[in-house]
C-alpha cells in the first residue's frame, strides 16, 4: 500500500468563529430598524444622491474580507440613507404598499430558516399553502380552487393567463406549442389594462394584437357592449375568443370593471374569466366598499398582490385559478430528481408545479405573521380607510379654483393637475411636471403622473396605512405654493 501522507485542511463556513460579535450588532440593527421606522415621518419621502453616494455603487468587487461592522455602515450610509421612499406617508407614486414591521421579522426568519419553496414536507410549505388557503376566502374563492404565491402582479397575472390560454387552445400546448393552435386565440381587456398583460401576451407567444382593447365608458370601465361586438367580429372572421379580462382597479385611475356583467358574459360566450385584482381584489375584505368588486368570486382565475393594500414587504404576489387540475396541467413537470416518495422530505406536494419558479423563496411568512398579528379584519379597515382618505382629497381638489380632477375617483387613485388659464395641454403637462418634480426634490411629497384620455395629469395613489387626512391637507397646500412659484417666475418649464 503506497504511504499517503494526510494533509490536515481547514474547512471554512460562513458562519462566525465568534457569534458574540455578530450578537451585538444583530441587536444594534434591530434597534436601528425601530427607530427607522418610528422616525419616517420626519425624514423627507425621497432625496437625490450625492455624487460620492454614486460612486459608492461604482467600487470594484471586495476581494478580500471586511468587518461586517463596517459593512453595515455602508449600508446605513448609502442605502437606508436614499431609499425610494414608498414606505413614507406621503409617498403616492406608483401604487405599493407601504411594508410593516412584523412582515420584516417575517422576511429575517424565513431568511434565517432558508427553506426552499419549491415544495416538500416541511413547515414552510404548509404555511405557503395556508397563506393561499386565507387569499382563496378573501375573495370568495372555492376551497377547492388552487394558487401560487409568486413576486407580484404582473407574474401572478402571466399564471393566470397561461392556463387560460392552455385551457382554451384547443390543442396540447405544452407539447406541441402554440402554431398548432387551429384558431388564433382573442383576449380581451380595457384600454386603461396594465401593461404586463401585453408582456404575457408576448410572452405566451400569442403576440400583443391577440389582446384586443375595448373601449371604456364615461367612469373608464370596460365598455360590456363594445367587448361583445368585438367578440362576434372576431369569431366571424375566424378567431378564437378565449379570455376576457376584467380590471379590479386600473392602474391609472382604480376604476373597476363590472364584474358581475363580466362574469356573465364570458359564461355566455365560453370565454375564461380573468380578474386582474392587482389594484383592488382584496377590497373584498373591506367592510365599507366590498361591493364594489362583488363579482370576482365568479372569476376562472385572479391575480392579487399582498405587498399592496396586505402592506407585506416586497415582494409577494398571489396568483389563484378556480380549476386546480387545470392549474397543476399547465405547469406541471415530473423530473427522475423530484418524484415524490411515500415518506420523508420528498412526501409533501411540490409547489412548483403551479408556476414557473422551481426554486422559490419563503414569502408566506411575512403575510402570515402580520394577519396573525393584525387579523384580516383590521386590513380591510386600513382598505377603507384609503379610500375615505381620497374622498376627502378628491373634496378638497373640488374646493380650489386653480385645482382640476381629471378623472373620476373611484377607490383611492385621485388624478388632478394645476390650472394654468390660457395654457395649452403641452404647456399644462410641463407645469404640472414641475410642480411633481419640485414636490420630489424638496422631500415634501412623492406623486406619479399619467395621461388620461389625451389630458396629462398628477396622480395620488394612497395605498399607505402611515398616512393622515393632515398629509393630504399638507400636499394641496404645498401643490398650491410650488405653482404660485413657477407662475410667479415666468421660469420656462
Amino acid at each position: 500500500m503506497d504511504n499517503l501522507q494526510e494533509t490536515t485542511v481547514m474547512d471554512e463556513t460562513l458562519d462566525p468563529s465568534d457569534w458574540t460579535d455578530v450578537r451585538a450588532l444583530s441587536h444594534r440593527i434591530v434597534d436601528d430598524a425601530i427607530g427607522y421606522l418610528r422616525d419616517v415621518r420626519d425624514r423627507p419621502v425621497w432625496r437625490e444622491m450625492p455624487a460620492e453616494v454614486r460612486a459608492f455603487f461604482n467600487a470594484p468587487m471586495p476581494r478580500e474580507p471586511a468587518p461586517i461592522a463596517d459593512v453595515y455602515g455602508d449600508v446605513v450610509r448609502n442605502v437606508m440613507a436614499y431609499p425610494m421612499g414608498n414606505i413614507h406617508p406621503r409617498f403616492w407614486s406608483w401604487y405599493m404598499g407601504s411594508s410593516n414591521f412584523t412582515g420584516a421579522l417575517g422576511d429575517f426568519l424565513a431568511a434565517v430558516q432558508g427553506s426552499n419553496l419549491g415544495g416538500g414536507n416541511h413547515a414552510a410549505g404548509l404555511m405557503d399553502s395556508q397563506v393561499v388557503d386565507w387569499c382563496k376566502e378573501m375573495v370568495g374563492f372555492p376551497a377547492s380552487a388552487s394558487g401560487t404565491l409568486v413576486s407580484g402582479g404582473s407574474m401572478a397575472n402571466i399564471i393566470g393567463l397561461t392556463v387560460a390560454r392552455n385551457a382554451k387552445a384547443g390543442v396540447d400546448v405544452r407539447e406541441r406549442g402554440v402554431g398548432a393552435i387551429p384558431r388564433p386565440l382573442r383576449y380581451y381587456a380595457s384600454e386603461q389594462v396594465h401593461s404586463c398583460h401585453r408582456k404575457a401576451m408576448e410572452a405566451l407567444g400569442l403576440g400583443n394584437r391577440a389582446l384586443q382593447r375595448i373601449s371604456t365608458d364615461a367612469d373608464l370601465r370596460i365598455d360590456v357592449g363594445a367587448l361583445k361586438t368585438a367578440i362576434a367580429e372576431d369569431r366571424a372572421a375566424g378567431f378564437k375568443p378565449a379570455c376576457v379580462i376584467g380590471t379590479a382597479g386600473t392602474v391609472n385611475t382604480g376604476a373597476i370593471d363590472d364584474l358581475q356583467a363580466l362574469a356573465t358574459l364570458a359564461a355566455e360566450e365560453d370565454l375564461w374569466f380573468h380578474v386582474d385584482g392587482c389594484i383592488g381584489a382584496l377590497i373584498a375584505i373591506a367592510p365599507q366598499n366590498r361591493s364594489l368588486v362583488a363579482g370576482i368570486e365568479q372569476a376562472h382565475s385572479v391575480a392579487l398582490d399582498p405587498h399592496k393594500w396586505l402592506h407585506a414587504p416586497f415582494e409577494a404576489g398571489c396568483a389563484l385559478v378556480r380549476d386546480a387540475s387545470a392549474h397543476r396541467n399547465t405547469f406541471a413537470v415530473t423530473p427522475e430528481y423530484l418524484e415524490s416518495t411515500p415518506r420523508g422530505l420528498a412526501s409533501g406536494q411540490w409547489l412548483h408545479d403551479y408556476g414557473l419558479q422551481t426554486s422559490r423563496g419563503f414569502r408566506a411568512l411575512k403575510i402570515w405573521m402580520a394577519l396573525k398579528q393584525h387579523g384580516v379584519e383590521k386590513f380591510g379597515r386600513l382598505i377603507d380607510q384609503n379610500i375615505a382618505q381620497a374622498g376627502y382629497l378628491t373634496r378638497r381638489i373640488e374646493a380650489e379654483p386653480a385645482l382640476e380632477l381629471t378623472a373620476p375617483t373611484t377607490i383611492n387613485i385621485v388624478c388632478f393637475r394645476h390650472r394654468q388659464d390660457g395654457a395649452s395641454e403641452e404647456r399644462l403637462k410641463a407645469f404640472n411636471t414641475e410642480i411633481m418634480l419640485r414636490l420630489q426634490e424638496e422631500g415634501i411629497a412623492a406623486l406619479s403622473d399619467t395621461t388620461v384620455r389625451g389630458r396629462h395629469c398628477l396622480r395620488v395613489a394612497i395605498t399607505n396605512h402611515r398616512t393622515r387626512r393632515e398629509d393630504l391637507d399638507l400636499l394641496v397646500c404645498e401643490t398650491l405654493r410650488v405653482g404660485k412659484e413657477i407662475a410667479a417666475a415666468a421660469l420656462p418649464v
